[in-house]
């Protein structure tokens, strides 16, 4: 049996300076510039045949408050897809809520890099499937990783980041990776800080070197600018999932043409 590979659009969410909920898009996790309303986004696409939807509030972390939950209920009223909700998460008790809430699955990336135990934890009260360990990656060209790969004739490293990427960490994201698997992640969610919002592709190396580094399945995010993109990460780097943004807010493709033009060269999707 051969499985799918996952089409997922993901909403970026802050309050906006009236304290709203609005749906925001960057670049290079900054400049972020006004999209839309999160659950009338989250009606849409799942109309629109996405196989999973993912709701990341993107400053809960950085602000050390809360995810929206009230938000992540009236999105959860209007998808009948798996949600993944992320932001803000740091205890076992912030899961239950979250999924309470109800959101399928979590992710977790500050909490989990600041205390990993929290994975274990996670994964033995609700469940291996529920959590999913983001990564938000950035690359570095000195000597203080501890895998590297070459790109375009230069050797760097990855390292993990938190606080929707404000603070480096100085952890290889190859290390972590391995670990995250290890202590019961579900899934990891590789995000290019590098790559966000360019619309330039993937970054493949990055996500290739996590890929063959776990078994865990592997979500790619970050720099899709059209199917091709989403090919070339299934058939060149080996993810079980692409997740893009700004190409499906922006209707320059929709999530029925993507998945036609990924089947007609092979890829099997969910059609």
């Amino acid at each position: 049996m051969v499985l799918t590979k996952r089409v997922i659009p993901c909403i970026d969410v802050d309050l906006d300076e009236d304290g709203n909920p609005a749906v925001y898009t960057g670049v290079n996790f900054e400049d972020l510039k006004y999209t839309g309303d999160p659950v009338e986004m989250a009606r849409a696409y799942n109309r629109a045949g996405a196989d999973e939807f993912v709701f990341l509030d993107i400053t809960a972390s950085a602000e050390g408050r809360e995810t929206m939950l009230d938000v992540v209920e009236r999105v959860a009223d209007e998808v009948f897809i798996p949600l993944t909700v992320g932001g803000g998460i740091r205890t076992t008790e912030d899961i239950k809520e979250t999924l309470r809430a109800g959101a399928d699955k979590v992710s977790i990336t500050t909490g989990a890099l600041e205390r990993p135990e929290l994975i274990n934890e996670g994964a033995t009260a609700f469940g291996n499937q529920c959590i999913v360990i983001s990564v938000d990656a950035r690359r570095r060209f000195d000597e203080g990783g501890e895998h590297y790969v070459e790109i375009d004739g230069e050797s760097c490293w990855f390292e993990c980041t938190k606080k929707g990427g404000r603070e480096g960490t100085g952890i290889d994201v190859l290390e972590w990776a391995a670990e995250a698997e290890s202590r019961g992640a579900g899934e990891l969610f590789v995000n290019s800080i590098d790559k966000d919002g360019t619309k330039d592709g993937y970054d493949l190396p990055l996500t290739k070197a996590v890929c063959d580094t776990v078994d865990t399945p592997v979500i790619a995010s970050s720099g899709c600018g059209g199917p091709e993109d989403m090919y070339d990460v299934f058939t060149e780097a080996g993810a079980d999932a692409g997740l893009a943004a700004s190409i499906f807010h922006f209707d320059e493709y929709s999530i029925e043409d993507t998945k036609a033009y990924l089947d007609e060269r092979g890829v099997p999707v969910r059609l």
